[in-house]
C-alpha cells in the first residue's frame, strides 16, 4: 500500500475512534460534547488526568474498551506518521544520491543551466538524439517537473562553482547558458570558462547589446531566441516551402524523417570511397546534403565523385532507421542509441 494512502487511512480511523469515544460517553454518562471529547482524548492518549466527572460502572467498562482499542491504535498511527516523515526524507536523500552517481558516470555530456521554457524545450530536443543532459536549476518548484521529465539535475545556483563541478563541467562537452537574465548568463559564462577552458559554451542573449559581453566572457556561440523567432517567421512568409522542409527535417513533424550529421571515423569501410561507390543512396535511400571538411569548409551538394575522408562530417536526410545504419558504417566505434 502507498505510504500516503496508508497514513490517510490511519488518521481517518483514529478520528473515527475519537468520535465513537465521544458519542459513547455522551450516551452512557449523559455528558456534554466537550466533556466527552476531553475524556476520550485523555483516555486514548494515556495522559492520566483525572476524570472530568465521576464515572459510573457503564462508563468504566466503556473506558476499558476504549483503552484497549484506542490506545494501541493511536500509538500505531503515531508510528505511521513518524515512518512517513522519516521514509520520505530517506527517499529524498537516496534519490539525490542516485542522481549524483549517474551524473558522476557521465562523460562528454551536455549541461543546460536553467530549466525554464527555453531550457526545457532544449533538453527535450537534445534527448531525442539521445544525448546525456544534466540541468542546473535553482528554482525548487521545477524539481517535480524535472523528475517527471526524467532529467538528471542539480538544484542550485548555476553561477556557483560547486554546482557546476557537481554537474561534471570538467568532463562535459557543451554548456548552455539559458538563465533568465543576460547578467546571470554573463557571470555563468565567466565562471564556466575558468573551470573548463576547453568547454564549448553556448549562451542565450535577450538583448542585442549583451551579445558582445557574452562573447567577451568566453561564450563560443551566442543566440537570441527572439531574433531567431523573428527570422523564422520571416522565412515562413517569404519561403514557406523551404520552412516546411526544415520543419520536416528538424522539427520532427514526421518521426520517420530526419536530417543528421554523422562524423566519419578512420576505421569506416567507406573511408576513401567515392559517393557513387559507397552505396549510400542505393542501400540506405538517403540524400547527402553536404560534406563538412575538418578545416570547417562545407561541400554542398557533393558530386557523385566526391570522396569520403576520415574526420569528414556527412550531412544526410532520410528515414531514422537508415540514418542509424549509416552511422554504424561511418562511425563504427560509436555506440548507436536505438
Amino acid at each position: 500500500m502507498d505510504r500516503t494512502r496508508h497514513l490517510i487511512i490511519s488518521v481517518v480511523l483514529s478520528a473515527f475512534i475519537i468520535i465513537i469515544g465521544t458519542v459513547g460517553y455522551m450516551l452512557i454518562e449523559n455528558w456534554g460534547i466537550l466533556d466527552a471529547l476531553y475524556m476520550t482524548v485523555i483516555t486514548i492518549s494515556t495522559v492520566g488526568y483525572r476524570e472530568v466527572h465521576d464515572v459510573g460502572a457503564g462508563g468504566r467498562i466503556f473506558s476499558i474498551f476504549l483503552i484497549f482499542s484506542g490506545v494501541g491504535f493511536t500509538l500505531y498511527v503515531a508510528a505511521a506518521v513518524v515512518q512517513f516523515m522519516v521514509e520520505g526524507r530517506i527517499r529524498v536523500i537516496m534519490g539525490r544520491r542516485r542522481l549524483d552517481k549517474k551524473i558522476d558516470r557521465l562523460k562528454s555530456h551536455y549541461i543546460v543551466c536553467g530549466y525554464g521554457r527555453i531550457g526545457r524545450v532544449l533538453c527535450r530536443n537534445l534527448r531525442r538524439k539521445p544525448l546525456d543532459v544534466v540541468v542546473v536549476e535553482k528554482n525548487p518548484a521545477q524539481i517535480p517537473v524535472m523528475d517527471q521529465d526524467g532529467i538528471l539535475y542539480i538544484n542550485g545556483e548555476a553561477t556557483e562553482e560547486i554546482n557546476l563541478i557537481k554537474a561534471g563541467i570538467q568532463r562535459a562537452k557543451v554548456l548552455v547558458a539559458a538563465l533568465g537574465t543576460d547578467t546571470d548568463n554573463v557571470f555563468l559564462v565567466l565562471t564556466a570558462r575558468q573551470l573548463a577552458p576547453e568547454l564549448t559554451i553556448i549562451a542565450r542573449a535577450s538583448q542585442e547589446e549583451s551579445k558582445s559581453k557574452l562573447k567577451a566572457a568566453g561564450a563560443d556561440t551566442v543566440e537570441s531566441p527572439y531574433e531567431m523567432g523573428a527570422v523564422s517567421m520571416a522565412h515562413r512568409i517569404i519561403r514557406p516551402t523551404v520552412t516546411s522542409f526544415l520543419d520536416l527535417a528538424f522539427a520532427h513533424t514526421r518521426k520517420d524523417i530526419q536530417m543528421e550529421e554523422i562524423p566519419v571515423a578512420e576505421p569506416s569501410e567507406l573511408v576513401n570511397v567515392m559517393l557513387k561507390d559507397s552505396g549510400i543512396r542505393q542501400n540506405y535511400n538517403l540524400i547527402i546534403i553536404a560534406i563538412k571538411k575538418p578545416d570547417g569548409s562545407m561541400m554542398f551538394n557533393p558530386s557523385f565523385e566526391a570522396v569520403i575522408k576520415p574526420d569528414d562530417t556527412v550531412i544526410a536526410v532520410g528515414e531514422v532507421d537508415n540514418l542509424q545504419k549509416l552511422e554504424q558504417i561511418l562511425n563504427p566505434q560509436k555506440e548507436v542509441h536505438e
